[in-house]
């Protein structure tokens, strides 16, 4: 597959993360200097990228790390077992 057409297992977790320290995602766009709308697509796991630069303001304005927001998906291919 090309990759523009590749779906990604990443996905992003800011909604938890949000509401355990009681923040809108409003408040986070403003906090790091983003748009509402570009939160709003990276939150619902429409993005296809993020720049370092911001993903490091998000994780300074949230108190986390990376992981704490971003998770891979585990493969969606069945698990065999070896024929003996």
């Amino acid at each position: 597959m090309a990759p523009d057409t590749e779906t990604h297992r990443i996905r992003i977790h800011l909604d938890d993360v949000l509401s355990a320290r009681g923040m809108t995602l409003t408040a986070l766009a403003e906090a790091v200097g983003m748009t509402l709308a570009n939160v709003s697509i990276l939150k619902n796991n429409r993005a296809k990228a993020i720049r370092f630069s911001t993903l490091t303001a998000i994780c300074d304005v949230l108190g986390c790390q990376p992981g704490d927001i971003i998770s891979v998906e585990p493969t969606r291919t069945p698990v065999t077992t070896p024929r003996h």
